[in-house]
């Protein structure tokens, strides 16, 4: 694949879970596309899915070695922690439709 193609694939990943996954802040909803995380993350996630690996394990490990500054970046708090139960679930979900799209 090329690094064009892999671009457009990891930009199609990325729009697929920016309005799908939330972090959730003092029951706040900030949605990965608003945050821009999506495309940092689809990035991490796109091997997996180009690889036919994408495992809730696989993808809790890429979550829990995200961090994300807060506070100006006086603390970081992994993707993990701020991605709630269901959310992780719209994610697996978002990459498997992304998936079955291809």
């Amino acid at each position: 694949m090329s690094d064009a193609s892999t671009a457009r694939a990891i930009e199609s990943l990325a729009a697929t879970i920016g309005d799908k996954v939330y972090l959730d802040v003092a029951k706040w909803h900030l949605y990965l596309g608003d945050a821009k995380l999506h495309t940092p993350l689809a990035e991490k996630l796109y091997p997996l899915v180009a690889g036919d690996k994408v495992t809730e394990s696989a993808v809790a490990d890429i979550l829990t070695s995200t961090s994300v500054a807060i506070g100006g970046g006086q603390k970081t708090v992994t993707l993990a922690d701020l991605i709630p139960a269901a959310g992780k679930a719209d994610l697996l979900e978002a990459i498997a439709d992304y998936q079955r799209d291809l």
